[in-house]
C-alpha cells in the first residue's frame, strides 16, 4: 500500500529530503553561535593547570615557618597547638617578649610559648631536609640535606677566588673558569714591590690575631689572676619607659666586690624597633679601694653556658672616684646570637680578671 505522504510530495512537484533528528542536533552544535568564547576556554585551562602542582611545592607551603614563611634550615619548634617556627624566628619571638616584658605567644594562635612549653618537631625537620631546593649558582635541584655540601665544594658554578688572591689578584668567578684564569693570571709574574701592598694587609690581620694570644700569655704570668662563672639576669629600670638591662649578683675577686652590667643596643629606647641587636657591658667595682687597681678582663664561654663570643681583652684602672669601666661591646658574632641570649632566662659566661701588682 502506497504512503500518503509520498503521494502528496510527488503531487506538489517539490522534492524534499528528510533529515534525521540526531543529524540536526549535530549541525546545530557545530554552528559558530554556540561555540564557547576563547577567553572562557583559557580560564578553564588555567584552573586545570593549578591541580598539577608538585607534591614538594604543596608540602613546602604546609611545613613553612609561621613567622618568616620560609622552610626551616635547621631546628623546627612548635607550640602546643602544632604551629611551626624555625629556630631563628622562635628565638626572635622570645627575645621580643623579653624586651617588652611580656609573655611570648605563638604568632598563629596566640597561645603562650617558652623554651619549656615549645618542643622540636623531628618529623618535620627530617621531611624538610628531604625536600628539593635550588642551588644558588647552577639552579639545579638537590635535597636540602645535601645542598650545602654541593654549594660549598661540588658545584662547578660556585664563586671562587684566584689562588693568587693572597698576592693581590682580585678575580672572582665560576669555579670551572678558575683553571683558565690562573693559567693566564699576571700576578705570579709581578715583582715583589708590586705585591707588597697585599702582603702588608695579610701581615696586619695576622699581627692582630697574634697580639691577642701574646697578651693572653703575658697576662697569665701575673701574680693575681681570678675567674668567676657568672649569670646575668634581666631587670627593668624605674624610668617612665622601663628599659631592660642585665646584671650579675655580686662576686668576689681580689678581696673586692664586683658586678657585671649589660644593656641592649647601647640603651636604645625601644630595641624591638631595630632588626640589628647587640649587647654592651661594663665591669663595676662595688667596694672601696685604698689604691688604684689596674685590671685587665675578658669574657669567655663558661662551662655552664653556650655563649658564642670572640674574646677581647680590655683594661681599666679602678679607683674610688672611677669605679665603673666604660660600656664595651660584647663581641657576639651576629644579631641571631644576641636574640638567642635574650630568649634565655639567664646569660651564663666566665669572666677572667688579671690584676697588675703594684
Amino acid at each position: 500500500m502506497a504512503d500518503p505522504s509520498n503521494e502528496v510530495a510527488s503531487s506538489s512537484g517539490i522534492s524534499e529530503q528528510v533529515v534525521p533528528a540526531p543529524q540536526i542536533r549535530e549541525d546545530v552544535e557545530k554552528s559558530e553561535d554556540f561555540l564557547e568564547p576563547d577567553a572562557k576556554r583559557r580560564k578553564v585551562l588555567r584552573a586545570e593547570g593549578k591541580t598539577e602542582q608538585k607534591l614538594e611545592h604543596r608540602l613546602g607551603g604546609i611545613l613553612c615557618c609561621a613567622v618568616c614563611l620560609d622552610l626551616p634550615r635547621a631546628a623546627v619548634y612548635q607550640c602546643t597547638n602544632g604551629h611551626l617556627m624555625c629556630a631563628g624566628c622562635f628565638t626572635h619571638v622570645l627575645a621580643d617578649a623579653r624586651l617588652r616584658d611580656e609573655l611570648a605567644t605563638c604568632p598563629n594562635c596566640r597561645i603562650e610559648i617558652s623554651k619549656t612549653s615549645a618542643s622540636r618537631n623531628l618529623a618535620v625537620e627530617k621531611a624538610v631536609s628531604e625536600l628539593p631546593a635550588e642551588c644558588q649558582y647552577c639552579a639545579k635541584e638537590f635535597s636540602r640535606n645535601s645542598l650545602e655540601r654541593h654549594e660549598d665544594s661540588l658545584c662547578e658554578e660556585r664563586i671562587t677566588s684566584c689562588k693568587y688572591s693572597r698576592i693581590g689578584c682580585p678575580w672572582r668567578g665560576p669555579n670551572h673558569e678558575s683553571p683558565e684564569h690562573e693559567a693566564h693570571c699576571v700576578h705570579p709574574h709581578r715583582t715583589g714591590a708590586d705585591v707588597m701592598e697585599a702582603l702588608t694587609d695579610i701581615d696586619t690581620k695576622t699581627l692582630e690575631a697574634r697580639r691577642l694570644y701574646d697578651n693572653v700569655f703575658e697576662l697569665l704570668s701575673y701574680e693575681k689572676i681570678t675567674f668567676n662563672d657568672l649569670q646575668m639576669k634581666p631587670y627593668r629600670t624605674d624610668e617612665f619607659v622601663h628599659k631592660i638591662f642585665y646584671e650579675t649578683s655580686r662576686f668576689t675577686a681580689f678581696n673586692h666586690q664586683w658586678v657585671v652590667k649589660a644593656r641592649i643596643n647601647n640603651n636604645q629606647r625601644d630595641p624591638t624597633q631595630s632588626s640589628e641587636r647587640d649587647m654592651t657591658y661594663q665591669l663595676i667595682l662595688k667596694s672601696k679601694t685604698t689604691c688604684p687597681m689596674p685590671i685587665h678582663y675578658l669574657i669567655l664561654k663558661g662551662p655552664f653556658g653556650d655563649m658564642k663570643v670572640n674574646p677581647r681583652i680590655h683594661k681599666h684602672d679602678f679607683s674610688d672616684s672611677d669605679n665603673e669601666s666604660p660600656y664595651l661591646p660584647l663581641p657576639l658574632p651576629d644579631t641571631a646570637e644576641c636574640n638567642r641570649l635574650l630568649a634565655a632566662k639567664t646569660i651564663s659566661f666566665r669572666l677572667i680578671l688579671f690584676c697588675a701588682s703594684k
